[in-house]
C-alpha cells in the first residue's frame, strides 16, 4: 500500500521513478484503447520481426501518469498540462526508467515536475508536467485491478481456419466407445478436417451414438472386439494407405502406442517418437507447445534431441517460421547437481552446431523467464528465446503433464495433443478431453500431415488484423 503526499509535504528536488519492460501486450492494449492501428506499432505485423515494432510515442508518454498517480504526489493527483519531446524510440524488450522530479511549487496546490523516460543512458522522452496535489489522504493498492485478458483462443481459431483449403485427413479412430471420443471424431468430420474410420466394438459405438443422438450415416465402422486388436488394425490401415492419421479414442495410451512403436509392422521411422501439447491460453500472447508430457517418462540427452526436433518440426508446420525453444529447469543457471540444467546447456550448444535444426534453443530457463520478458530482464537474461519461448521442453513426463494440466485448468487454455516422429500423426488426446479439444487436435494433425507431404506450412504467419478478428 502506498500513501499520497499533500502539497505541504512536497519539496523541490523530490524524485520518484518506476521501471517498465516493454511487452507486445502493451502495444495491443494501447491499439484497442486508442484506436491507433498503425502497423509500425503492432508486434504481429508480418512485414517485420517482432523486435522491430516501435512503441507508440503517446503510450511511452502515458507512463508518466503511473508515477504521478501512484508515487509522487500519488493518489488523487490531477493533471493540468504535460509537454512531451520524443528523442528516441522504444522497442519490445526495452527496460525503461520512468522518472519525475519536483521543479517548482506554486501555492496553493500546483506542482511542476520534470518528466523523463530513459533507456539506459539514452533519453527517450522528456517534458514538464503541471498537476494539482491531492487534498485527501489516500493509498494505492497495487493488486486492486483485475487481470486483463485480450482475447480467447485466437490461435486455435486461426489454425482451424487454415485447414479450410486442405483435404480431409483419412483417420483411423481407435475405440471411439465413449461420448467425447466419438463426438470429437464426428466433429472433425463435420468440419471436414478428417474422414473418420471408426475401429472398435460396433455395438458399443452405435449405443454411444444413440445415447447422444449422433448421426453415423456414411461413417465407416470396422467391428473389432477388443482394444488391442483395434489398435493393431489402425496401424495396419496406415500401412495399406487407407489412413493418413491415427486418433486415440477411449483406451489407454500404452494400448495404442504398443502397436505404433513395435519394431516389426509399427509406424516408427528412425527418430524417437514424442508427444506435444499445443496450448492456446488467453493469458499468453503466443501459441505454446509443451513436450514431452505423455510418452517419454525420463528422457536421456540423446532422446531430448529427438523430442526437440519433433517439436520444432511441428512448430514450423503450424506457421512458426523459426520456433524459439526454452529448455526448462528449476533454475536458469547450470548446476552440476541438477541434471536438467546440464542437459539444457548441452542442447543449446548442440543447436548452435546444427545438431538440432530449424529453431533457436536456449536453456536452462525457469518457467518465469521462458515466458515473461519482464522476468527475463529482471534476472539479466538476454537471448532470442528468454521471455518469448514458443516451445517448452520439460525435464520429464511428470513435470510436463503437470504443466499442461495447469495451463488447461488454471490458465483456461484450449489444448491439442499429437504424437510425432512416426510415419503419420497420432492424435493422442486424454480420455477426459472434450469435443473442442479433439477438434483442435484434428486441425493440428491435418496441418502437420500437410507439412510432412509438401514441406510447406498451410498457416500464414499471424498478423494483428487476423488475431483481432
Amino acid at each position: 500500500m502506498r500513501s499520497n503526499k499533500f502539497f505541504s509535504e512536497l519539496a523541490v528536488g523530490q524524485e520518484a521513478s518506476i521501471t517498465r519492460v516493454v511487452t507486445p501486450e502493451d502495444f495491443l492494449v494501447f491499439a484497442h484503447a486508442s484506436g491507433n492501428l498503425n502497423p509500425a506499432h503492432l508486434p504481429n505485423d508480418k512485414s517485420k520481426p517482432e523486435s522491430e515494432a516501435v512503441a507508440p510515442a503517446m503510450w511511452v508518454g502515458s507512463l508518466f501518469s503511473a508515477v504521478l498517480g501512484n508515487l509522487l504526489p500519488g493518489a488523487g493527483t490531477t493533471y493540468l498540462s504535460q509537454t512531451l519531446r520524443f528523442n528516441a524510440r522504444a522497442h519490445i524488450g526495452d527496460s525503461l526508467l520512468v522518472s519525475v522530479r519536483v521543479e517548482e511549487l506554486r501555492p496553493p496546490s500546483t506542482v511542476v515536475l520534470r518528466t523523463q523516460v530513459r533507456r539506459g543512458s539514452d533519453l527517450v522522452v522528456d517534458g514538464m508536467a503541471e498537476v494539482l496535489a491531492p487534498t485527501v489522504r489516500q493509498t494505492i493498492d497495487e493488486e486492486a485491478l483485475p487481470g486483463l485478458t485480450l482475447q480467447r483462443h485466437i490461435h486455435m481459431d486461426r489454425l482451424l481456419a487454415a485447414c479450410a483449403s486442405l483435404p480431409a485427413l483419412p483417420t483411423a479412430v481407435v475405440a471411439p466407445e465413449e461420448e467425447n471420443a466419438l463426438l470429437g471424431a464426428l466433429a472433425g468430420a463435420r468440419e471436414k478436417l478428417i474422414v473418420p474410420i471408426l475401429i472398435g466394438d460396433e455395438k458399443k459405438i452405435r449405443s454411444v451414438a444413440a445415447s447422444c443422438a449422433a448421426d453415423l450415416a456414411g461413417v465407416s465402422i470396422e467391428n473389432v472386439g477388443n482394444h488391442d486388436a483395434a489398435a493393431a488394425r489402425a496401424v495396419e490401415l496406415v500401412h495399406q494407405g487407407a489412413a493418413a492419421a491415427v486418433m486415440k479414442g477411449h483406451l489407454h495410451t500404452d494400448e495404442l502406442l504398443k502397436h505404433v512403436v513395435k519394431s516389426q509392422g509399427g509406424l516408427r521411422i528412425g527418430r524417437r517418437i514424442s508427444h506435444v501439447f499445443i496450448m492456446d491460453a488467453p493469458t499468453l500472447r503466443q501459441l505454446v507447445l509443451v513436450t514431452d508430457a505423455a510418452v517419454n517418462i525420463a528422457p536421456t540427452l540423446e532422446e531430448k534431441v529427438d523430442i526437440i526436433q519433433n517439436a520444432i518440426d511441428l512448430g514450423i508446420a503450424l506457421g512458426i517460421s523459426r520456433p524459439k525453444v526454452g529448455v526448462l529447469s528449476a533454475v536458469e543457471t547450470v548446476n552440476p547437481k541438477i541434471q536438467s540444467t546440464l542437459d539444457a546447456a548441452a542442447l543449446s550448444k548442440m543447436a548452435e552446431r546444427d545438431q538440432i535444426r530449424g529453431g533457436d534453443v536456449d536453456g536452462p530457463l525457469a518457467m518465469d523467464n521462458a515466458l515473461s520478458l519482464t522476468a527475463a530482464r529482471n534476472k539479466g537474461i538476454h537471448s532470442l528465446v528468454a521471455g518469448r519461448a514458443d516451445i517448452l521442453v520439460v525435464p520429464n513426463l511428470e513435470s510436463g503433464n503437470i504443466l499442461a494440466k495447469e495451463l488447461t485448468y488454471a490458465a483456461q487454455a484450449e489444448g491439442a495433443g499429437l504424437v510425432i516422429g512416426a510415419k503419420v500423426p497420432i492424435l493422442l488426446t486424454s480420455r477426459a478431453d472434450d469435443e473442442q479439444s479433439r477438434l483442435f487436435s484434428c486441425a493440428v494433425a491435418a496441418l502437420y500431415a500437410h507439412w510432412l507431404s509438401t514441406g510447406r506450412s498451410a498457416v500464414e504467419p499471424e498478423a494483428f488484423k487476423e488475431a483481432a478478428q
